[in-house]
């Protein structure tokens, strides 16, 4: 009778202290400038968990609010009339395919040319001449002086023609409100959809994705502080000013070809617009987030059901969807007390954030929009189990502990 009387001893004080660890942990801290989207603070009275929040200088409780300055990096340079770009068609860049015919020429000077990675072209036996950022105008005239005056062809007008085949992708680099910015190619094609290898000869091309939209999309798409009313396109030492807004919201815009060299800027307005977390031609159409479901039911997300295709979400998703998306919601309701993590961060200012939600208040509260944030690539969502399953989690290890200790404690007994 003692031994059974040290092994309950035993089992209540471990079965006291496993069930007093199975209420939820201490709410993340965060600083107050890590504030990027709506729903990321949990208001008075929402009972969600609030954690601390700490001030590095006084803040609003809402959104920054919303400003906008040219870059400075545009000082130095001349800013034109968006006719400048529009008006003409894009500079030839590396990698675009021409068709060169030569008047009376027997296939030994005329055929099908590629640009150079230099920007260079060269004839058949004759020098390399720099074509790079001309048009097919002022590349005919660089040819036939060429070949005039080495004697290949008389004077006549139409002694050179020269025709775009395919325009390649362009390499250009985007900075600015963009979800990664840095150098970019605009407007690759795949070996299938390139027409100069199969379509063979064919005169002109259009390019749709060699644009600043294409070099925008290639670079992540605009982040949610964007101003996609001035974007910037910046060719050598000057640049023009560009209203993309229409992409957004669904009116006329002019999209801008662009060529090898070029730079697009996106300035930031500081603040957030709901408007542009969805999928357009200037965003994502979709998203990569982390994703853990760790539960006794399911040891690895494998088990979870937590894949490649799982963790892929369309741009515009919100924390409970991704929720769902991890099999975070539903199943026994003895198991529905879960609490969930977001781990994010400010792109602006790139502070991170880590925001808890209770997992059924947010499905069953009507005020869930003001607490469901939006989904930003890269961000991560962990969940938590229920108290209920915790306290099972306590009660195995209880009981693996007694059925251990008490051999010992009748053997000590015994002795």
């Amino acid at each position: 009778m003692p031994s059974l009387t040290k092994a309950s001893t035993l089992a209540a004080m471990i079965s006291a202290s496993l069930v007093a660890g199975c209420v939820a942990g201490p709410a993340p801290s965060n600083s107050r400038s890590a504030i990027y989207a709506p729903g990321q603070l949990a208001y008075e009275g929402s009972r969600q968990p609030q954690g601390d929040w700490i001030s590095e200088a006084p803040v609003a409780r809402d959104a920054p609010t919303c400003d906008w300055s040219v870059p400075r990096e545009l000082d130095t340079l001349q800013r034109v009339a968006p006719a400048r770009f529009l008006d003409r068609t894009a500079p030839l860049g590396a990698g675009d395919r021409l068709e060169i015919s030569i008047l009376g020429d027997d296939d030994r000077l005329s055929g099908t040319y590629v640009i150079d990675s230099d920007g260079s072209l060269a004839l058949r036996g004759m020098p390399p001449v720099q074509t790079s950022n001309m048009s097919i105008g002022e590349v005919t005239r660089v040819l036939r002086t060429q070949l005039v005056s080495a004697g290949v062809v008389r004077p006549l007008r139409n002694a050179v023609r020269v025709a775009l085949i395919e325009a390649s992708g362009a390499s250009v680099a985007v900075g600015g409100a963009v979800f990664q910015p840095g150098a970019v190619r605009a407007g690759e094609r795949s070996p299938e959809g390139r027409i100069g290898l199969r379509e063979g000869a064919v005169s002109g091309d259009d390019n749709p994705t060699r644009t600043i939209a294409g070099a925008i999309r290639a670079a992540g798409g605009v982040r949610p502080d964007a101003d996609v009313q001035r974007i910037y396109l910046v060719r050598g030492r000057t640049y023009a000013e560009f209203d993309l807004s229409g992409f957004i919201h669904g009116w006329s815009s002019r999209d801008v070809a662009i060529a090898t060299g070029d730079r697009v800027i996106v300035p930031s307005r500081t603040c957030f617009n709901a408007d542009l977390v969805r999928p357009t031609p200037l965003t994502a159409p979709g998203i990569r987030v982390y994703m853990s479901n760790l539960t006794r039911g399911a040891n690895n997300n494998a088990g979870a059901a937590i894949g490649e295709k799982t963790t892929s979400l369309p741009y515009g998703t919100r924390l409970l969807q991704g929720l769902v998306a991890a099999n975070c919601v539903g199943g026994s309701y003895m198991q529905s007390d879960r609490r969930a993590v977001l781990i994010s961060r400010n792109p602006i200012n790139g502070q991170s954030i880590v925001i808890e939600r209770d997992i059924e208040r947010l499905v069953r509260n009507a005020n869930r929009d003001a607490l469901n944030p939006y989904l930003m690539p890269g961000d991560a969502i962990a969940c938590y189990d229920s108290r209920w399953t915790n306290f099972r989690e306590a009660i195995g290890l209880v009981s693996q502990a007694v059925n251990t200790a008490t051999p010992a404690i009748l053997l000590d007994s015994a002795l």
